[in-house]
């Protein structure tokens, strides 16, 4: 009979003890919690204060909209065809024409006859000496036909010189591989790159930004460059360790394709992809610089990896911008709002001392997350890589130049050479610095 009540007094004497363990449990939980959570807000309030980067971002004033440009072929250089030998004769073939002739082989030397049978255009200088130099009696007997067949020349030669097709001014930036400081958030991440390889043919874009915990995010494109520049064939997306997105332009269907959905869109003229654009953008910069003033807006058509729209980017104007290297003068660009309500927002700088490459790349997303690129060191360009499509060289301040072969055959005099700027800032055969 002792033995049950002993056991109950047992447990009623050891049940006490066990009820302030688990109470001391639970509270030491409470704590860890509690002080897990401070940590955890006083990184995210030291994260705010250190958001300054090297170029805080401020609201600047966007200037008025002074001018649309949308996608429109770009200026081409006809290459030079030197005119046919018997296009000159073929001025002088009417039966009467003997007292020309006779006028002609009297004024003329031999040797003069034959440098003009070996070049149109010393031919046509060396009849328009003649024609000074004939005395009056033969110039009025030759007023008549051979006054005619000289300008019926003059005329052809210049219809038939080649002449630059009109159009936007264009000239693809120098190949190499940029240096980016990333920042996410104001918080400096590890190094970006942006490798760029152009050709007068094709060009080649794979942009690499790592970001914390999720890793790499790369962004390719490579195409051809046709009669609206830049022409994407393939647009890749690679975030993380996430599938590629791939969107392809379909240039014989004209229908751009996605791998993340079923839907196609149809291939417009001059289309560009989120990164092309940027390239697109320099270039056109870079054939002429002076017709982006503040308040000058370009359109492009930009295709995502699942969709397309129109990308209005306006020219903000001349800044200077900071890097770990020092100071840089850049010209601003914004893509403007592309829908009411659009908070995300695309800021590029493009720099004249990097053959206006892009300098610095900031995207901010509505919730108020930023990305950023921002130069950081010299530019290794390929020998010959950046001359313009169709062009010949290109002059210090990034503008296509003509090229010589392309002045008339029919010039009286030869065309002077075009001068050579030793202060050129982006030279295409070595290292462009800033």
């Amino acid at each position: 009979m002792a033995f049950p009540s002993a056991a109950r007094s047992a447990e009623a004497t050891v049940t006490p003890p066990n009820e302030p363990r688990a109470l001391s449990r639970i509270w030491r939980w409470i704590v860890v919690l509690l002080v897990v959570g401070v940590l955890h807000w006083i990184a995210a309030q030291w994260v705010e204060r250190h958001r300054a980067t090297l170029n805080p971002s401020d609201d600047e004033h966007v200037p008025v909209q002074v001018a649309l440009l949308k996608p429109e072929r770009i200026e081409r250089n006809a290459a030079a065809v030197p005119p046919a030998p018997a296009a000159q004769p073929a001025t002088r073939k009417p039966a009467a024409s003997k007292p020309r002739e006779h006028v002609l082989t009297a004024m003329q030397s031999a040797e003069r006859a034959a440098m003009q049978a070996a070049s149109a255009a010393s031919d046509a200088a060396a009849s328009a000496a003649a024609a000074n130099a004939m005395p009056a009696s033969s110039a009025s007997s030759a007023s008549g036909p051979s006054a005619n067949a000289s300008a019926t020349s003059n005329a052809s030669a210049n219809a038939n010189s080649p002449q630059p097709a009109p159009g936007a001014k264009f000239s693809v930036p120098p190949s190499g591989d940029l240096q980016y400081d990333t920042f996410y958030n104001g918080v400096r991440n590890q190094p970006g790159t942006i490798h760029w390889t152009s050709s007068g043919e094709r060009y080649e874009m794979v942009v690499s930004v790592p970001l914390p915990f999720v890793g790499t995010f790369v962004y390719s494109s490579h195409g051809r460059i046709d009669a609206f520049g830049l022409a994407p064939e393939q647009y890749v997306e690679k975030r993380g360790h996430r599938a590629e997105d791939i969107s392809i332009f379909n240039r014989a269907d004209r229908k751009i394709a996605f791998t993340r959905t079923p839907a196609t869109l149809p291939l417009p003229d001059g289309a560009q992809d989120r990164f092309s654009m940027v390239m697109q953008l320099a270039s056109l910069v870079r054939g002429d610089p002076a017709a982006y003033k503040p308040g000058v807006t370009r359109q492009f058509f930009v295709v995502d990896s699942d969709s397309g729209e129109n990308w209005p980017v306006e020219t903000i104007g001349d800044e200077t911008i900071r890097t770990a290297q020092g100071y840089l003068e850049t010209r601003h660009f914004k893509r403007l709002p592309r829908r009411e309500g659009d908070q995300r927002r695309i800021d590029v700088w493009l720099a004249p001392s990097l053959g206006w490459l892009p300098a610095r790349i900031v995207q901010t997303e509505p919730n108020g997350t930023q990305f950023e690129l921002v130069w950081r060191g010299k530019l290794n360009a390929d020998n010959g890589a950046g001359a313009g499509v169709g062009t010949g060289t290109d002059s210090p301040d990034g503008s296509a130049n003509t090229s010589p072969s392309a002045a008339p055959a029919a010039a009286p005099e030869p065309a002077p050479p075009s001068p050579v700027d030793s202060t050129a800032p982006d030279d295409t055969s070595g290292n462009i610095k800033p």
